[in-house]
């Protein structure tokens, strides 16, 4: 199982190239793709978001949020902001979610590196 976040996403479904665009092709095959909740709500507030993505997210599970969530996800940030680096909230609770639920993140965005040297995301 693999978590998708909406960097890899929107370049799946704009037909951009890329590995991480087969890995997702094949998690979806395989019925192996999950989503952060996060990504549901960027992935549908886009203005140029196209028709079939609503369809294409009540189709995929999504990752729960556990008992102590939020906690969880401020000291992940503070930790990651105390290192100088970037953390926006949003990816944030990606990382944290997908770390909850020791889920490998596929993203094509490079600020989850600091995530997964900081606070142990797994990236694909």
């Amino acid at each position: 199982m693999i978590a998708v976040d909406t960097s890899t996403l929107v370049a799946f479904l704009a037909g951009d190239p890329g590995r991480d665009v087969e890995a997702l092709d094949l998690a979806f095959a395989q019925s192996q793709a999950l989503l952060p909740p996060v990504v549901v709500t960027e992935a549908l507030s886009a203005a140029n978001a196209p028709a079939r993505l609503r369809d294409l997210l009540a189709g995929l599970p999504m990752l729960a949020l556990t008992d102590g969530y939020w906690d969880r996800a401020g000291s992940l940030r503070r930790r990651i902001l105390a290192k100088g680096h970037r953390a926006a909230l949003a990816d944030t609770l990606i990382a944290q979610v997908c770390i909850d639920h020791e889920v490998p993140l596929l993203t094509r965005d490079a600020d989850f590196k600091h995530f997964a040297k900081v606070g142990g995301l797994a990236l694909v």
